[in-house]
């Protein structure tokens, strides 16, 4: 999960100003947390409560999601999301936005198979995101993060995804020309995924991610998801991105890694 928080925090000053290279400060001064982080968190919550039940892990799911939105209020949400967090009764609005897939993650720790995983991604994401494209992108990005924390190669998942999911037959020098900023899953999740099918270590994900453009906050926090579980996060890069949290998401952090110590990978 931190991998996802990682992207976020790292791509947030580059949304509205991408930046065509992988040369960069990783961690400038200026970056900081957005509603990616946030809405990670609010999920991991969710399913944290609900103890395996998961009846109540789809009214949780909107509960906490309203009351991390009504914590932090001005994170750049959605148009429609902001309106969904305030609703007394929300429903679905038939959205296919990357917001699905940039915070799910935590699904993929909780499940124990990939049956679960696609159950589990389903719930969390279609009390808001009920598109088949939304459902689609969260369970992809899901579904990516559990099979590298199984130890499957790069190949088995991108077998499996373009297999089940999305086409990943892209240029990484094409998309550095032509990829722009699109917040659907469509357009963001199977870019964010080649990031990290491409990358050399977790790190070179993200400046992948970065390098291509679009909505990097987002896309960098797919691409991180993914990568963390695959190669696991330097232990001097965890405490600095830590560093970026307020008390509030870093005790509910520290909550995270107790009870996922033997899946969170630290190099």
């Amino acid at each position: 999960m931190l991998g996802a928080i990682i992207g976020d925090i790292v791509g947030s000053i580059y949304e509205f100003n991408n930046y065509r290279s992988k040369v960069f400060n990783f961690f400038s001064p200026s970056c900081f947390f957005t509603d990616d982080s946030v809405m990670t968190f609010a999920v991991f919550e969710a399913l944290n409560k609900s103890k395996g039940d998961n009846k109540k892990l789809e009214k949780l799911a909107v509960k906490e999601m309203q009351k991390y939105g009504s914590i932090y209020p001005n994170m750049s949400y959605g148009g429609r999301f902001a309106l969904w967090l305030k609703e007394k009764s929300p429903k679905p609005y038939n959205s296919f936005g990357n917001g699905s897939a940039m915070r799910v993650s935590a699904v993929s720790y909780f499940a124990n198979s990939l049956d679960e995983v696609k159950n589990l991604s389903k719930i969390v994401t279609s009390v808001s995101h009920n598109h088949e494209e939304g459902i689609k992108g969260a369970e992809a990005t899901a579904v990516a993060v559990f099979l590298a924390l199984q130890g499957k190669s790069k190949q088995e998942i991108k077998e499996y995804i373009e297999d089940n999911y999305y086409s990943l037959d892209y240029d990484y020098e094409d998309l550095k020309k032509n990829y722009f900023f699109n917040e659907t899953c469509q357009n963001t999740v199977p870019q964010a995924i080649y990031c990290f099918l491409i990358s050399e270590d977790f790190e070179d994900s993200i400046r992948i991610g970065v390098s291509i453009g679009g909505d990097t906050d987002t896309l960098c926090a797919i691409t991180g998801a993914i990568a963390e579980a695959y190669y696991g996060i330097d232990s001097k890069m965890r405490e600095k991105a830590l560093g970026f949290l307020d008390k509030n998401l870093l005790k509910k952090y520290n909550e995270f890694s107790k009870i996922f110590k033997d899946k969170i990978k630290i190099i």
